[in-house]
């Protein structure tokens, strides 16, 4: 079960260690005058605001159903993520634009400030992505914060790397390629996160759960003639459901049936949120199917 108080005490941390080396950041990009780190820090900026709208995404899933909300707030998470991943591409191409414009005219900088300021960034998002990592495979919120700072991480490596190129040997082209390397490393893993949340906003089936499977598995079930109208969704990460018809040779089997139905969802699926409606054995063929 996905453990949100877990999550948001990880995020609290990230979001505390990455809002301070931006200010620190910003205030070293203005004294040695690095176009770079102002850059990064802009982009640090972006992230500590994602990492604050993951952060009440979490909370706002927490408030309980009401009325008007029967669901709860759970989607708001998805939300978040979607509104990340919007995010991060709209900053992965900015990094491909502002790396363009700086093949034409590469900007100089101080690369021994740059150096000792990346370092101190990299160490910062390392902590973080660990923090997060454990978590970003189960909660789609929690993986666009993850990306956020994984993108900070490659930023920090691609300034370290091109401040000790300009370093050695005075070529400031290393700037915009580094640049131009990392928005293209985001873009592919932002796209399909974009497409993750896309998918759980059309209500469409889990990755994890084939439709037919479950069917064949429900009319394994002693009892069970057809199943028709069957539905399974995402409401967030690790709260999937389930709807769906149920044709009965003995309607008296009915509630135990649908008790062995939803057992079998559980265990079998790790759907524990059904909605079964029991019908008699005179399904006609027509109404059968998904």
């Amino acid at each position: 079960m996905l453990d949100r108080r877990a999550n948001k005490r990880r995020l609290i941390v990230v979001f505390g260690m990455t809002t301070a080396y931006m200010l620190a950041e910003a205030i070293g990009g203005q004294l040695t005058g690095s176009l770079a780190l102002l850059a990064d820090a802009g982009h640090m900026l972006t992230d500590a605001g994602a990492l604050g709208l993951a952060l009440y995404a979490i909370r706002y899933a927490e408030r309980p159903a009401t009325p008007q909300k029967s669901f709860g707030y759970y989607r708001a998470e998805v939300m978040a993520a979607l509104a990340n991943a919007v995010v991060l591409l709209l900053i992965s191409f900015f990094i491909l634009y502002e790396a363009w414009q700086r093949f034409a005219h590469p900007p100089k900088v101080l690369s021994w400030p740059m150096l000792v300021i990346a370092a101190i960034g990299l160490v910062v998002n390392f902590v973080g992505m660990r923090l997060l990592s454990g978590s970003a495979g189960e909660s789609l919120n929690v993986k666009a914060a993850y990306l956020e700072v994984l993108s900070d991480t490659l930023g920090s490596l691609g300034v370290i790397a091109a401040s000790v190129i300009i370093l050695t040997t005075g070529w400031y082209l290393a700037d915009p390629i580094f640049g131009a390397a990392i928005g293209l490393f985001i873009i592919p893993r932002t796209w399909k996160m974009l497409k993750d949340t896309a998918h759980i906003l059309m209500e469409g089936t889990p990755a994890n759960i084939n439709l037919e499977v479950l069917q064949e598995e429900v009319l394994k079930i002693p009892g069970v003639v057809a199943v028709h109208d069957v539905h399974v969704w995402t409401l967030t990460s690790g709260l999937d459901s389930m709807s769906g018809h149920v044709c009965v040779a003995d309607p008296k089997d009915g509630i135990g049936i649908m008790n062995a139905i939803r057992k079998m969802l559980e265990e079998r699926f790790g759907i524990s949120h059904t909605t079964i409606q029991v019908e008699d054995n005179q399904c006609r063929p027509s109404d059968l199917g998904v």
